[in-house]
C-alpha cells in the first residue's frame, strides 16, 4: 500500500472516530431532554452547570435520575463491547459474546445466589455465599462470568471448530440457568421478585453510589485491556504463530478472563444481564474501520458501544410516554436480525476477521 494511500485511510479513520464523537453528544443530548417529561436542552445546560432559573422537578429529573441513567448505560455499552472484542477474538468466533457463550449466564447465577442463595434446601447454600453489598453484588457476578468462561477455555482447548463451541457455551448457559431456577423455586417470594425485575435489565435504578463502584471497577478491567491489542492481533494469526512471536498465551488467556469476566460481571450486576450490544458492536466497529488492529479496534468498540447502548435506551424511555421498556426489549429487536445477518454473510463452520 502507497504512503498516499495509508495517509488517506488514516485520515478516513480519524474522521470516523470525529463522527463517533459527536454521536455520542448527540444521544446523550437526547436522552437527557426526551423522556416522559421533555426538558428544553438549554434548561438541561442550566442544570448541569448549576444555574439558577430551573424548576425543582426538573432539577430532580436531570441530576438523580437522567444523569446517572446515561452514566450507567456508557459503561454497560463501553464494557459489553469490549467483552465481546475480546471473546470473539480469543475464540475466533464471530458469534462470541457475553451473552450467547452463557457467560452472562454465570454472571446471572452468582447475582441469584447472592440475592437468593442462603436460603435454598435449608442452607445448602451457605451464607457465607450470600454477598451483602454494591461490591460484593460485583464480586459474585463476575466470579460467576469468571467460572463459565474458564470452563468455555478450557473445552476450548480441546474443540477446534467453532460452531461446537459455541453449542457448548450455550449448554453452560442452560446449566447456569437451570440453577438459577433451582434457587428460584427455594426462595422467598420477595427475594424471587427482586431477582425477577433485576433480570429484564434496565439502566434505570443506579444511583451515584452504586456508580463509584462500578465505575472504578469497568475502568479498572479497561485498563487491563489497554495492555492487550498486541496479545490479540496475534492470537487472529493463531496460537501457534502467537507462540512463535514469543508472547505467553496462557497469561493472556488469563488476562482476557479477568478482564471479560468483570467487565461482563459488574454490568450484569447491575444493570441486569443484557444481549446482542457485545455480538454486535465489534462487527459494527470492524466494517466501518476495514480493519482487525486492536489498537483501532478497542477504541473504537468503546465508542460504539456507548452509542449504542445509550440510543438503546432512549428508545426503551419511549419519549412522551410514561411506560418503560425492558432494555432486552429493545436490544434483542435490533440485535437478532443483525446476528442472523452475521450467520448467513459467514461462511458455514468458520470464522472470517479481517487483519
Amino acid at each position: 500500500m502507497s504512503s498516499d494511500s495509508i495517509n488517506t485511510l488514516g485520515r478516513k479513520r480519524t474522521g470516523i472516530f470525529i463522527i463517533f464523537g459527536v454521536l455520542l453528544l448527540l444521544v446523550v443530548a437526547l436522552n437527557l431532554t426526551l423522556g416522559s417529561v421533555r426538558i428544553p436542552l438549554q434548561d438541561v445546560l442550566k442544570v448541569l452547570f448549576r444555574q439558577p432559573g430551573v424548576k425543582d422537578s426538573w432539577v430532580f429529573i436531570v441530576q438523580d435520575y437522567r444523569l446517572p441513567k446515561i452514566l450507567t448505560a456508557i459503561l454497560a455499552g463501553m464494557a459489553l463491547s469490549a467483552s465481546g472484542l475480546q471473546m470473539q477474538t480469543m475464540f475466533r468466533n464471530p458469534l462470541a459474546d457475553p451473552f450467547i457463550l452463557g457467560i452472562n449466564s454465570g454472571a446471572s447465577l452468582g447475582v441469584a445466589i447472592a440475592i437468593m442463595g442462603a436460603g435454598l434446601a435449608g442452607g445448602l447454600f451457605i451464607p457465607a455465599l450470600n454477598f451483602s453489598g454494591d461490591l460484593g453484588l460485583v464480586a459474585a457476578a463476575s466470579l460467576g462470568a469468571g467460572v463459565v468462561m474458564g470452563l468455555i477455555l478450557l473445552v476450548g482447548r480441546r474443540v477446534n471448530n467453532p460452531t461446537t463451541l459455541l453449542i457448548l457455551g450455550l449448554m453452560f448457559g442452560h446449566a447456569t440457568s437451570a440453577l438459577v431456577s433451582l434457587l428460584i423455586y427455594f426462595s422467598a417470594p420477595e427475594k424471587v421478585k427482586a431477582y425477577s425485575i433485576w433480570s429484564f435489565g434496565s439502566f434505570t435504578g443506579v444511583t451515584w453510589n452504586q456508580l463509584m463502584v462500578l465505575i472504578p471497577v469497568i475502568l479498572f478491567a479497561l485498563g487491563i485491556l489497554a495492555f492487550l491489542p498486541k496479545g490479540l492481533n496475534a492470537l487472529l494469526l493463531g496460537e501457534d504463530y502467537a507462540r512463535t512471536m514469543g508472547l505467553n498465551v496462557t497469561r493472556l488467556r488469563v488476562l482476557v478472563l479477568i478482564s471479560a469476566s468483570i467487565l461482563s460481571g459488574a454490568i450484569t450486576a447491575f444493570c441486569g444481564p443484557i444481549g446482542f450490544i457485545g455480538v454486535a458492536v465489534p462487527h459494527i466497529a470492524r466494517n466501518l474501520l476495514k480493519t482487525s488492529n486492536h489498537k483501532l479496534l478497542i477504541p473504537a468498540v468503546i465508542l460504539i458501544g456507548a452509542i449504542v447502548a445509550v440510543a438503546a435506551d432512549l428508545v426503551a424511555q419511549m419519549p412522551g410516554s410514561q411506560f418503560v421498556l425492558p432494555i432486552n426489549v429493545v436490544t434483542s429487536l435490533f440485535g437478532a436480525p443483525f446476528v442472523l445477518w452475521i450467520v448467513l454473510k459467514g461462511k458455514r463452520g468458520s470464522t472470517s476477521f479481517n487483519v
